[in-house]
């Protein structure tokens, strides 16, 4: 069992509660926390080795990057060299939501966030408890999904796998979340953009997909 585990209400969330998951997080614990449409692991993304226990609990492999949230637009010249104006586009369009981008990282991020890519993926939530987190914390926190690697992602905390949750330091349980896709993936490092993964903003929306080429990764 996780040391603490707290129900808490997805619209309006208790900032007691918000801010022991942020104390959980600057001691270098893991919490699991609600995002719109799965729950997700979250740890001090500036941590080392809080990052390396995210690894491990997943069984993730190091070539796979881990995203990150932020509270906003404010906050990316600490994390990230360049915003380029496409990127300055798909914000003011997407954030907060379902869009994470991919920017060129500043090298103080740990190298294993970015799977040695120099690249980060950052998104700033609309949940009202990824956003309450975010607004609290002076670190960008992690977002993959509370699951085990290969396996899908969990809307409701009974799917989680007993293994991954009994290691965690903290859950905020806010019940049955909206399920689907994660958030879509974009990389701005490049133009034209391309989509890694296509996600909870379907390709159909996104402004730039008509604009010559424009490409999405069907490898992933």
């Amino acid at each position: 069992m996780p040391s603490e585990i707290h129900r808490i209400d997805p619209d309006h969330p208790d900032p007691v509660l918000i801010e022991r998951a942020v104390r959980v997080m600057q001691a270098g614990g893991i919490i699991v926390f609600p995002t719109t449409g799965l729950y997700g692991l979250g740890v001090d993304a500036t941590n080392r080795t809080a990052v390396d226990r995210v690894f491990a609990l997943k069984s993730r492999a190091d070539t796979k990057p881990i995203l990150v949230l932020i509270q906003s637009t404010d906050q990316l010249d600490r994390w990230v060299t360049e915003i380029p104006p496409t990127a300055e586009k798909l914000i003011n369009r997407y954030w907060p939501g379902g869009m994470t981008l991919v920017f060129s990282a500043r090298p103080c991020l740990p190298a294993r966030i970015t799977a040695g890519t120099g690249k980060i993926g950052i998104r700033v939530p609309a949940h009202p408890v990824a956003r309450g987190l975010v607004a609290s914390a002076d670190f960008p926190i992690t977002a993959t999904s509370a699951n085990l690697a290969g396996q899908p992602g969990c809307a409701t905390m009974n799917t989680i796998a007993p293994e991954l949750a009994a290691n965690t330091d903290l859950v905020l349980d806010a019940g049955r979340l909206q399920g689907g896709l994660g958030s879509t993936v974009i990389d701005v490092t490049i133009d034209p953009p391309e989509i890694l993964r296509p996600g909870a903003v379907t390709v159909e929306t996104i402004f730039f997909q008509s604009a010559p080429g424009y490409t999405v990764d069907k490898t992933r």
